[in-house]
């Protein structure tokens, strides 16, 4: 790479961080003022910067060609290689789950090892009272769309340990929410279980969540919690895939979620 192409390729990562004055950015490069400004006035008039109250800041034809890219990336593809080793390197089954319209459903699956297959397919909306992954995206959305979701929930018993009483759902939330990951005890399959995490975008919004699931006979519950840093990890790299560069999954502040601190795997069983 050209040693003008590096330079102001990192004059536009400065301006990403905030605005700069000229001598800032000549300072930052290591070159003098002269050498600074051709660079800013070559990238000003391709669009890539603007002047704002005496400094320099990224232009509107990076912010859109930035959109534009964010808008390009797909869940399912960035997700994929991750998701298949995550079930390479422990053999259960792996779901990505995303909100399509008005639904939280899952659209990509990882089958675990063994003969017997999960029921769930890709395309299946999930029951989000009863799933961990719609659970995971529950708790992590804004409150006005989580609001329009948990209006449409009806909360039907699929088994003793489903949550049928909407309180008791907001509650949970509210749990999850606090320590970043959701999990299924048996809730939708008495005989299936599972830990689930949220996936971020390029804005820190939850994208989807991505869950580890088991026959609890062969692994309970409390063994699939070990795995959650693992699956947190996963879930990290995916997020940075899709852009965000503000943290793990799970880190307080992030825009357009529920403002939380992720604590890891707690081991905390709900009452």
């Amino acid at each position: 790479m050209s040693q003008t192409v590096e330079r102001a390729l990192r004059i536009i990562e400065l301006f990403a961080q905030r605005p700069h004055s000229l001598g800032e950015i000549a300072a930052d490069l290591g070159v003098h003022r002269s050498t600074a400004l051709r660079l800013v006035q070559t990238l000003e008039r391709g669009g890539f910067a603007r002047p704002v109250d005496g400094r320099y800041t990224v232009g509107f034809r990076m912010v859109a060609i930035a959109q534009h890219a964010v808008e390009q990336l797909d869940l399912h593809p960035v997700a994929h290689p991750h998701l298949l080793r995550l079930g390479d390197r422990y053999g259960h089954t792996v779901h990505l789950a995303q909100i399509v319209e008005d639904e939280i459903v899952y659209v990509t699956k990882v089958d675990g090892r063994g003969a017997l297959r999960m029921r769930s397919r890709v395309g299946q909306p999930v029951d989000p009272h009863t799933s961990g992954v719609g659970k995971a995206i529950l708790a992590h959305l804004d409150e006005p769309t989580r609001e329009r979701f948990l209006a449409r929930l009806t909360y039907p018993r699929h088994t003793a340990t489903s949550i049928t009483d909407p309180a008791a759902f907001r509650t949970e939330l509210a749990r999850i929410a606090e320590r970043g990951w959701a999990e299924d005890d048996g809730e939708f399959e008495d005989f299936v279980a599972c830990v689930a995490v949220p996936v971020r975008d390029a804005r820190g919004r939850v994208a989807g969540a991505v869950s580890l699931t088991a026959l609890r006979a062969a692994t309970p519950l409390e063994r699939l919690r070990d795995l959650l840093p693992e699956l947190t990890g996963t879930c990290a790299a995916i997020s940075r895939d899709l852009g965000w560069t503000s943290g793990s999954p799970g880190a307080s502040g992030s825009p357009g979620t529920s403002g939380f601190a992720g604590t890891g795997p707690s081991g905390e069983h709900r009452p």
